[in-house]
């Protein structure tokens, strides 16, 4: 657990692992305590086997302010953002590799980092009302978090540099437009989110998994290589119990009860 209480809050629901940003006087921007224990948070969820699917949100009006630049300012040149091998990073830039799903919930305002959140999501829902805005360059930063390769994939060159390279506000309408978002919700973001983890988490655990790192193995290395390592993905699954579960329980017309082996 975190030593600055107060930062992220946890919540285990059955298989669902609930991490809220909890910064709400600060508008929930990150600075290196909420930093750090987002990545513990998200390590935790890694590590504990029962948990299956994780939901991000933000206590308060706003997902986040993006970084704090006030606190973060003197840190930024001592590796603020260095990650280790046991450790999960938030952006997915260095450090251990995320293998579970990841949903998050996003209202209010979600600037730079929040953004940078999203990308490395796997579903991300949003308040119809949200507004969004990569504006680093009007900072003289660059983008730590991966936008400037994730935001590029998800939008085309085009689109995303309209918005890269002026740091403009765009609404939700215009982020699914951008393929930043996955859904656009007029109730509670959150609601929606822990509805779509709830079903990730009645999936098979491990094809889940296998599915994940194979769509980033496209994402990430191109089509050859993912079709090329797309067998050491495949044929493990195919010796588990889940997938002998998977097909009794198709051919017997029932629910599968899937243990993750």
């Amino acid at each position: 657990m975190s030593d600055h209480p107060g930062k992220v809050s946890r919540e285990i629901r059955g298989s669902l692992f609930l991490i809220g940003l909890d910064r709400v006087a600060k508008r929930n921007a990150f600075d290196s305590h909420l930093i750090h224990d987002l990545s513990l948070a998200l390590t935790e969820y890694e590590d504990l086997p029962h948990l299956r699917c994780a939901v991000i949100f933000a206590h308060g009006e706003h997902f986040t302010a993006g970084l704090d630049l006030v606190e973060l300012q003197p840190k930024l040149e001592t590796g603020i953002f260095a990650f280790d091998d046991m450790q999960i990073n938030p952006w997915g830039t260095s450090g251990r590799v995320r293998k579970k799903p990841v949903v998050v919930a996003v209202q209010g305002f979600c600037y730079t980092a929040g953004i940078e959140l999203m990308l490395n999501a796997d579903l991300v829902i949003a308040r119809d009302t949200t507004q969004f805005a990569q504006m680093e360059v009007q900072r003289d930063i660059l983008p730590f978090g991966g936008a400037t390769i994730r935001f590029v994939q998800a939008a085309g060159w085009a689109k995303a540099m309209r918005y890269l390279l002026t740091g403009d506000e765009f609404d939700a309408a215009t982020a699914l437009d951008l393929n930043l978002i996955s859904e656009i919700t007029t109730e509670s973001p959150l609601n929606r989110a822990l509805e779509l983890a709830g079903h990730i988490a009645q999936a098979a655990p491990l094809a889940v998994q296998a599915t994940l790192a194979s769509a980033k193995d496209a994402a990430e290395y191109g089509t050859e290589m993912a079709f090329s390592r797309l067998p050491q993905h495949l044929s493990p699954l195919l010796k588990t119990q889940d997938a002998q579960e998977g097909v009794m329980a198709m051919l017997q017309r029932r629910g599968a009860q899937f243990k993750g082996q």
